[in-house]
């Protein structure tokens, strides 16, 4: 079966598939032509993938999983002590918002520095707060794409441009121009639909989950 039928069957996107495939975590055969031929086993390894990742399996483990080195047991006992820190992570964080309530201070008289230096105290000891510099990334990421199409863009029309100025002194087919103008119209549709993806891509995803394991 093609891919558009396994995405329907295990409702996971086309992109994650293709990204445990990368992983090393499914292993699809191909027909004569060379195209992707999944089976009923690749839906059932989705299946489990899926569960496994719903339940925040990191990447690794289910790969140890799948290559014989784990079994489910060790990787649920792994998954399940990593899942206690991540509470007494949350807990510790929310232990120190309440701090800073009872302390009924105003942003104006914060001690930014101090309770920076805190927070990070309470890091070493196990607390986890957001990561500040993974969002930049992310904005640097988009800002670079969103550049990007848009020389692509300026490439892409701007030989119309001169196509059509030069249409003023040299008569050029009627047809010449409708076509240039109509291919041009589709790769820029092609493009922002590119980057529309690429936008989404940066914001979220497996390929971004998958950077914490």
């Amino acid at each position: 079966m093609k891919i558009k039928q396994v995405e329907e069957l295990v409702d996971i996107t086309r992109k994650n598939i293709r990204f445990y495939e990368e992983q090393g975590l499914l292993n699809v055969g191909r027909s004569e032509n060379g195209y992707r031929e999944y089976g009923m086993e690749d839906v059932k390894r989705l299946k489990q993938i899926r569960l496994l990742r719903r339940l925040s399996v990191p990447i690794e483990d289910i790969r140890q999983l799948f290559h014989g080195m784990y079994t489910l047991e060790d990787v649920l006992e792994r998954q399940q002590v990593q899942l206690e820190r991540q509470k007494e992570s949350i807990h510790r964080t929310q232990l120190y918002c309440r701090q800073l309530l009872e302390e009924k201070i105003r942003l104006e008289t914060l001690d930014v520095d101090g309770c920076l230096e805190q927070m990070d105290k309470l890091e070493q000891e196990g607390a986890m707060f957001m990561d500040e510099t993974r969002r930049d990334i992310h904005k640097k990421k988009q800002r670079g794409a969103i550049a990007g199409a848009g020389i692509m863009l300026f490439l892409t029309v701007a030989p119309v441009g001169i196509i059509l100025r030069v249409n003023r002194s040299a008569a050029i087919p009627q047809w010449m121009i409708v076509f240039f103008l109509g291919v041009t119209a589709v790769m820029c549709v092609g493009m922002v639909a590119a980057l529309v993806s690429r936008i989404r891509e940066i914001k979220g995803g497996e390929e971004d989950e998958a950077s914490k394991y």
